[in-house]
């Protein structure tokens, strides 16, 4: 899989008030400005994403070196350990993954796409990695603000059955390392009460 992932926190009212033909174009100029490709990416938040779309944030992955396949193996991660997870963690953590990277038992076909009419006057749903409208986004605190306090707790269990060394998330630390990144990608797109999209790359 040499699927990659960019991340931005929209502005949703903004996104909206773009003319349908000109959304696409904002949004990749967000994703990939006009600047020196030589550079280094800035890992973290960078706001604006681009001087030319204002309403638009990036958030680059420290570990991830942009690859969408850390995402989907800790989604398989996710699949192997959550049946030993405790009820309460295993509630909050379906919730938190299943619109950033994991779309729930049985379902295994990324990207993901929202539903047809997701923006007003779009011709064909977008193809998306992760499309959270700002209700979906304060959704996901929610959720791990629930998680949080109990992920430690999976740490045995992930050990024994969801480990995987040599692997994009090879152990615990690495899947708690991307999950809390997560949690700072919503938290400030919750914040602002922006949206969140992925755009594979």
């Amino acid at each position: 899989m040499g699927l990659d992932i960019t991340v931005l926190a929209v502005d949703w009212e903004e996104l909206a008030r773009t003319p349908v033909g000109d959304r696409q174009e904002a949004l990749w100029e967000a994703a990939a400005p006009d600047t020196d490709w030589d550079a280094q990416p800035e890992v973290g938040w960078v706001f604006p994403a681009s001087p030319e779309v204002p309403w638009c944030g990036r958030y680059e992955f420290h570990s991830t070196t942009g690859s969408y396949k850390p995402h989907f193996w800790a989604a398989q991660a996710w699949d192997d350990v959550r049946a030993f997870a405790g009820p309460a963690l295993r509630a909050a953590l379906d919730g938190f993954l299943r619109d950033l990277v994991w779309e729930g038992e049985g379902v295994d076909d990324l990207p993901l796409c929202p539903e047809e009419g997701f923006f007003p006057g779009d011709a064909e749903p977008w193809r998306l990695l992760v499309a959270c409208p700002p209700p979906t986004v304060s959704a996901l605190a929610a959720h791990w603000a629930r998680a949080e306090p109990l992920l430690e707790g999976l740490r045995e269990a992930y050990g024994a059955h969801a480990a995987s060394p040599g692997r994009w998330i090879a152990d615990f630390d690495e899947f708690a390392v991307l999950l809390r990144e997560w949690a700072v990608v919503v938290g400030e797109a919750e914040e602002r009460g922006w949206g969140l999209l992925g755009l594979p790359g």
